[in-house]
């Protein structure tokens, strides 16, 4: 189990990225190398004793010594580690703080056409909310705003 004591001695964190402090045996990663590759889900991850971590998770445990179930990089960035940019979530706040989906046709988060009208609906603890439809498409849109802001809170996503 990697614990923060062996992450300070193994890396140095400096304005978001970390460094290795030492040469790592059978590896090509020299003192001083920048650490992480990106995986196929497009966050940094390096390998501490034949297990894969994620480094923003490794940046969080540096900084507060535990490792919560869930990190949320509040800039929505995967390659933004600053631990300013980071903070414990639950699996429900994360989804909240999410950009639009590829597939939206209204370009707005949580509006989409419906039988002529605008929908507005909200996500949360895996339930869809209903808020409402319009005829108008930018009440529809601060409405949507105005609906993440009272149920998602800090994690609302505009």
């Amino acid at each position: 189990m990697v614990t923060k004591n062996i992450l300070h001695e193994l890396f140095e964190y400096k304005n978001g990225v970390l460094y290795s402090k030492i040469d790592r045996y059978r590896t090509s990663i020299k003192k001083n190398d920048v650490i992480g590759t990106i995986n196929t889900q497009g966050y940094l991850r390096t390998c501490i004793n034949k297990k894969h971590y994620k480094v923003h998770r490794l940046i969080f445990m540096m900084h507060y010594g535990y490792m919560p179930k869930e990190i949320d990089h509040i800039d929505c960035n995967k390659l933004n580690n600053k631990i300013e940019n980071l903070r414990e979530a639950t699996h429900s706040q994360n989804l909240c703080n999410k950009t639009k989906l590829k597939n939206n046709t209204s370009g707005i988060k949580g509006v989409c056409l419906h039988h002529g009208k605008w929908r507005v609906r909200v996500g949360l603890n895996n339930k869809t909310i209903s808020i409402g439809v319009f005829d108008n498409l930018e009440l529809a849109e601060l409405v949507a705003a105005e609906a993440r802001s009272k149920f998602h809170g800090n994690f609302a996503k505009n």
